[in-house]
């Protein structure tokens, strides 16, 4: 385990703990990064600040449920970013917001723009969570963690704790499978 590493996870354990000094040395360590991956995600700086502040009472609430042996502490909060900056792109979305500045709207394409598109994008979202919900649960749960939370396959491996190969696969077969069901 790396000096970070350990540093992270006495200052969480302390969080988790109820220390409000370590939850803001946790603060002070983690922040710039954090904030550098949720500014990346949503590319204002109000949206991205707004996610981090969300992040990090997330991570005072849910300090508890860490899991040591699931990955890393940075990894783990990185997470909680990731999950609050897509929470906020999909409300954005839902609303149709034109605050975001050029080039922004990449983020919001809708994945299934090419086969399907004219059936509106009701239809198209009820499709795709027909589909999604005939997937094997380890399929759906892969899927999710990496298209849906933004993950990649390493942190993926980390948050299910089983071997590379086996999530490739997972994930593989799941989005093959996806894609025999949305053609249809």
């Amino acid at each position: 385990m790396t000096m970070e590493q350990d540093t992270l996870l006495g200052l969480l354990s302390a969080t988790a703990a109820g220390d409000k000094q370590a939850f803001a040395n946790l603060y002070k360590q983690t922040s710039g990064q954090l904030f550098a991956v949720s500014l990346k995600m949503l590319g204002r700086r109000e949206l991205a600040e707004e996610a981090l502040q969300e992040a990090y009472v997330k991570i005072w609430h849910n300090a508890t449920e860490y899991q040591h042996g699931k990955g890393l502490v940075l990894t783990w909060m990185i997470s909680i970013v990731r999950y609050r900056a897509l929470d906020m792109l999909r409300y954005h979305k839902v609303r149709k917001e034109d605050q975001f500045e050029d080039g922004q709207e990449a983020m919001f394409e809708d994945p299934m723009s090419g086969e399907g598109a004219d059936e509106g994008p009701d239809i198209t979202k009820t499709k795709l969570d027909n589909c999604m919900g005939e997937l094997e649960p380890q399929q759906k749960q892969a899927i999710h963690l990496a298209y849906y939370n933004g993950l990649t396959h390493h942190e993926v491996v980390g948050h299910l704790d089983l071997p590379l190969g086996t999530v490739k696969s997972w994930i593989r077969r799941g989005l093959q499978q996806l894609q025999r069901c949305l053609a249809l």
